[in-house]
């Protein structure tokens, strides 16, 4: 009896060792190689949707305390294989002052002049390429526009009577030619007006895609915004594709519902910003 007893323990010991081994496992790859990051908001519109699920790759910009997933380790200062980011690129960040993860585009980088005026972009004096776009049209589901969006304004119906987002697009491209699109809703929102500041040297500023509905380096904190330029520390990854999206309508307990769910033609699209010569 004390043989098997020993045989007993010795399977659950087993056990609880490969349980740790795979959770140490994925805790490593989540957070030196990639991992999921899910949308739950419209202020990356038009690239980014409510209900997009992305692949966030950790390794591009080397390691800190924010590529630790679930922000288990403590803040500090300091990066291990240090690159800093492109102008254009999309990048998750751990918030200066709430531990919770934001996802924005990288506009200004050390030593960079920003300002704004009328929310047109310069940097370093000069104007940044803007080229507006025809009207964007996006089906409205249950997750687009968010609850809190302020972009229910451009709800409109179509041909066939069904309800869509008719979105005033404007083109931008940035010093080192990175091009993508953004949303311009028009003038007298607060954040049209800032600056001119200078990127401070480890710095980054931020910006969402959704430029009057993103609460990004141009607004304070108190406003849940990023308060100014953020730590480069604070770069946990960058976004790289969308693995699926879906429209709000899902059950958990519905198997059947989860594909029903799936948005059209959003899998595989890669974020990683169109390069324009001319953005010089």
């Amino acid at each position: 009896m004390k043989s098997e007893k020993r045989r007993d323990d010795g399977g659950w010991g087993r056990l609880i060792r490969d349980i740790v081994a795979i959770l140490l496992l994925v805790l490593f790859i989540h957070s030196c190689v990639a991992k999921p990051f899910y949308i739950p908001s419209d202020s990356m519109m038009p690239t980014l949707r409510n209900g997009d699920r992305l692949i966030v790759s950790k390794y591009p910009y080397g390691w800190s305390y924010a590529s630790v997933s679930f922000h288990l380790a403590p803040r500090m200062e300091g990066r291990l294989f240090g690159k800093m980011p492109e102008r254009g690129d999309i990048v998750v960040l751990e918030h200066p002052e709430m531990r919770v993860d934001y996802i924005k585009r990288v506009i200004g980088l050390p030593g960079d002049r920003i300002e704004l005026r009328g929310g047109e972009l310069s940097i370093n004096g000069k104007a940044v390429k803007r080229e507006v776009q025809p009207m964007l049209s996006i089906p409205v589901d249950l997750n687009t526009p968010g609850p809190q969006s302020s972009l229910h304004r451009f709800i409109t119906r179509s041909a066939d009577g069904k309800p869509v987002l008719e979105l005033p697009i404007v083109r931008e491209t940035l010093p080192g030619g990175a091009s993508f699109d953004t949303i311009d809703m028009g003038r007298g929102f607060p954040t049209d007006d800032y600056g001119p500041i200078t990127v401070p040297e480890g710095h980054l500023f931020l910006m969402g895609d959704n430029r009057d509905g993103s609460a990004d380096s141009r607004a304070p904190t108190a406003a849940k915004g990023l308060g100014g330029s953020v730590p480069f520390d604070s770069i946990a990854g960058r976004a790289e594709f969308i693995s699926f999206s879906t429209d709000g309508t899902a059950k958990w307990y519905n198997p059947l519902s989860w594909w029903q769910a799936l948005r059209p033609n959003r899998a595989g699209v890669n974020l990683r910003p169109d390069q324009d010569g001319a953005g010089e």
